[in-house]
Parts: structure tokens; C-alpha cells; sequence
């Protein structure tokens, strides 16, 4: 998952990069706010960094930055043609940082990615967003993180010393792609996991474990409408795993749509990656965006 995030990341920008020239939306002003802390963790900070358009369209949407629960640091000027889709179309992009395998584990990173929305809601005003208007969107682990802040949010504890804990980390819309969504079969804790998830230490949890981190699971009526967007020859995270969560959300009467991309794999490219992001930014658009 680490690769094909890597993989992915790569392909989106160069799919944006491509059409620079030919598209003026591209040269449009984006305000850059790196390395905003948004807590601390074992004496280190967690960061995020903010993409601001100069036109807004009023909805936010929090990129979670991670490829088989890793996580990783690069200077945000490199982040931003990537992000251009969703920034041009007048979105503000905040790409979250959570705490990275090996070191911690899923349960560790589903709580960062937590704390990252309760944040940016507690101090919307600070970072010129509208906190009930954000979204969530990820690849791969970050799919699977974007629809566990889909599924399993609250709203807040008013109760708790720090004032970020007391805010709600309910999102309004999702985007997963290529998401896990039930890691009770590849957990090393199953005895039939296949060895290829043995790359990814944070799946080595026992099964309650991987019930509770599978938002799967997690389906009910107050759900983020959600969409999920997989490769059809995925052999990494089959397409069950989009499959199945858009039939659970389907049955309980959440809004979702699955979109299945023929002969793709783990990752996506040329005209099927153009496709995913033109989905993607039709989702948020809906959901997010001044009417």
C-alpha cells in the first residue's frame, strides 16, 4: 500500500503537471500554511499543511497522507500540483500527517487523523474555513482512515480539559479510493491472511482489534454520505472491500456511489485516474460546495 500510494501520488501530479500549459485554472493563486501543529505526541509534533485558493468555494477537504498506515513529510510547495484539481475547483486542501507505521499502529493513526478534524473545526476560524463543511479523502490507508472519520466519529466531549477534544470529528462528505474496509481477513491475526500483507506492520493486530478498525463494520443511518472508487483487478485490496461498505451504506440509507474503474489495479492512471479525480471533485462539489 505504501508503493502504490508513493505510485499514485506521483500519477496525480504528473496527470495535473501535464495539462499546465494548457489549462489557466492551474496557474491559480494557492495560499500555502505548512507545518501547522495540530498536537503533540511522545514529545512530537503532528502537522498538518493548508491549501487556500484564492476564490473559495466554501467546503474544506482533509487529504490523509498515508499508504499502508505510513506517513510521511515532504516540503508542501511538492504537494501542491496534486492537490490543484480540488484547489481549482475552490476547495481548501489541508493534507494531515498522522502518527506513521512501524512506530504506531492503526489505532494510533485513526486517533491522529481524529484529533486533525476536531482541531481544524475547533480553530475554523483561525484557518479561514467553514468547520461544518469539511471532507475527507485518502487513497488506500488513507481511504480506509477517511472512512473511519466517516463511520465511527462523535461529537466531541464537552467534558474534556482540552478544548480541540471537546470538538465533533464528524466529516461531511468522504472519497475513498481503493480503500480497505474490513481488515479482519488481512490482519496477521488470521490464519489465512496472505503473506503480502506481512509488508504492512500495522496489520499486525488480533481480530477484535481489526473489527473495530474496520469501518465496515461501523455502517449506520448517520453516516457521511460516501463515495468509493476501486480498481475492478485490484488483487492488493479487492474491489469487495468498496463493494461491500457501498451495499452496507445503500441499506441503511446513506448516500454513496461506487465507481468502478475496468482493468485497474491498486493505483490508477491516464484516462482512469483523470476519471477518478473528475469523480472525486463531482462528490465534494456536491456536498461541500456554496450552493
Amino acid at each position: 500500500m505504501r508503493q502504490h500510494l508513493l505510485a499514485n501520488l506521483a500519477l496525480l501530479a504528473a496527470v495535473m503537471l501535464s495539462g499546465l500549459a494548457a489549462s489557466p485554472l492551474l496557474a491559480a493563486e494557492v495560499t500555502i500554511e505548512p507545518d501547522i501543529v495540530y498536537g503533540h505526541k511522545d514529545g512530537l509534533a503532528m502537522t498538518f499543511d493548508v491549501y487556500r485558493p484564492e476564490e473559495t468555494n466554501g467546503g474544506t477537504i482533509l487529504f490523509m497522507v498515508s499508504g499502508g498506515w505510513y506517513s510521511s513529510w515532504r516540503p508542501a510547495e511538492q504537494m501542491l500540483p496534486m492537490f490543484a484539481p480540488l484547489t481549482n475547483a475552490g476547495f481548501t486542501v489541508i493534507a494531515v500527517r498522522h502518527g506513521s507505521s512501524p512506530r504506531y499502529g492503526i489505532s494510533d493513526a485513526v486517533d491522529d487523523v481524529r484529533r486533525a478534524v476536531r482541531y481544524v473545526r475547533h480553530h475554523a476560524e483561525d484557518l479561514q474555513v467553514d468547520g461544518e463543511r469539511l471532507g475527507a479523502f485518502g487513497m488506500s490507508a488513507g481511504g480506509h482512515l477517511s472512512l473511519m472519520l466517516g463511520t465511527t466519529s462523535d461529537a466531541g466531549n464537552e467534558a474534556a480539559d482540552d478544548p480541540v477534544l471537546q470538538a465533533s470529528d464528524r466529516v461531511q462528505a468522504v472519497c475513498a479510493w481503493v480503500a480497505p474496509t474490513d481488515l479482519q481477513p488481512v490482519a496477521w491475526s488470521n490464519p489465512d491472511h496472505e503473506k503480502q500483507y506481512e509488508n504492512f506492520p500495522g496489520l499486525d493486530i488480533d481480530q477484535a482489534t481489526a473489527a473495530k478498525l474496520s469501518p465496515l463494520l461501523a455502517v449506520s443511518a448517520d453516516d457521511a454520505p460516501s463515495l468509493l472508487i476501486a480498481g475492478d483487478q485490484d488483487t492488493l485490496v479487492p474491489i469487495w472491500h468498496s463493494e461491500k461498505i457501498h451495499a452496507a451504506f445503500e441499506e441503511v440509507g446513506v448516500e454513496t456511489g461506487l465507481v468502478a474503474i475496468q482493468g485497474a489495479g491498486h493505483g490508477f492512471a491516464g484516462a482512469d485516474m483523470a476519471r477518478a479525480i473528475n469523480e472525486t471533485v463531482a462528490w465534494f462539489t456536491k456536498h461541500l460546495a456554496d450552493r
